[in-house]
């Protein structure tokens, strides 16, 4: 019976690895190139070879540390939203519908707005974290004290959380902005953005981004048979009430690390898996996979943009996801809508 209703194989090949492995080697590339002055190949290659030329040291010591971050924050968006869609059986939900970019709106606006006394480079990530994981507990809170337990009526308490945490954050910008703060820099996190990370900082990231994928991977089995529908589910042994709030969880922490130090990025967890659905499949443990290199490989190229594009200003990592996701949403939809 299992062997009937199981796809057969995984999808994930050496070729397609070895493809997308390369697609992310040339964005990264991409990335160390672009800036106010683009760096040629031969400048890249004597920077990453040991040269120590001041033009070196600044594609060593600055580019390159902010194209791995924008590497692992794409990641962590690409297979987080993978977690979601599968979670609610829907390839248009994204990592931020339970309230957890409202949560890290608010908790970056305590760091930026309020003195804490402590480094905002620190603050910020770390309250934009608590926050996005805070919103995230409260709606699984709400879904237990109201006695809701099924995966759509989580969605509509993460709905409600969302629109009273956006009335928070805009309340808080009012009410703590003066003529010393600005609320630009606010503004200037909402719309994303990645920030060039220190070595402890990268560190983190690193060991923050493989915790999350290796979590992410160990529901792979309970969301294809979530797939099936819960009864069919049950039927396999799943707890289904327990798979979905650990899942919830699991994808709530990945996007509390995504946001924490890229801002709010949009589209990107919605467009990735999608994309990694069309090239292996359904099975969610090489889907995964596939997401996470193809937010990778999306966030690196977008960052090398809004660095690119109109020097020496920098445009909002958000907006360059926005215009190059709102029509890929629309496309998605008027397919999904097509009788």
């Amino acid at each position: 019976m299992t062997a009937a209703i199981t796809p057969p194989r995984d999808g994930f090949t050496i070729q397609l690895a070895v493809l997308l492995g390369l697609g992310l080697a040339i964005s990264v590339c991409v990335g160390l190139a672009a800036g106010h002055d683009w760096a040629s190949p031969a400048r890249l290659l004597a920077a990453l070879t040991g040269d120590r030329s001041l033009d070196s040291r600044l594609i060593t010591d600055w580019r390159l540390p902010r194209v791995l971050a924008a590497a692992l924050v794409g990641a962590l968006l690409g297979f987080g939203g993978c977690l979601f869609q599968g979670l609610f059986r829907n390839p248009l939900a994204e990592p931020y519908l339970l309230g957890s970019a409202g949560g890290a709106a608010v908790g970056a606006t305590v760091a930026l707005l309020v003195p804490l006394g402590v480094p905002q480079a620190l603050a910020l990530p770390i309250l934009a974290f608590c926050g996005a994981w805070s919103a995230t507990v409260m709606v699984l809170f709400i879904g237990r004290v109201s006695g809701v337990v099924d995966a759509a009526g989580l969605l509509l308490a993460g709905v409600a959380v969302a629109a009273i945490l956006g009335a928070l954050r805009s309340f808080l910008m009012l009410a703590l902005s003066d003529e010393s703060i600005s609320l630009q820099v606010v503004l200037s996190w909402v719309l994303g953005g990645i920030q060039t990370p220190g070595p402890a900082g990268l560190s983190v990231l690193v060991i923050l981004t493989g915790a999350c994928l290796l979590l992410a991977l160990t529901t792979g089995r309970g969301l294809d048979l979530l797939g099936l529908g819960e009864d069919m589910a049950r039927s396999f042994g799943l707890d289904v009430k327990r798979f979905i709030a650990m899942t919830i969880l699991i994808g709530s922490a990945v996007v509390a690390v995504a946001v924490a130090f890229g801002g709010l990025v949009a589209f990107v967890g919605l467009a990735a898996p999608h994309l990694g659905r069309n090239l292996v499949g359904p099975r969610h443990r090489p889907l995964i996979l596939a997401s996470a290199l193809i937010g990778a490989i999306t966030v690196v190229l977008a960052d090398a943009i809004a660095r690119a594009a109109l020097p020496p200003a920098e445009i909002p990592l958000g907006l360059i996801t926005a215009i190059a996701g709102g029509p890929f949403f629309l496309f998605l939809l008027a397919r999904r809508l097509r009788p």
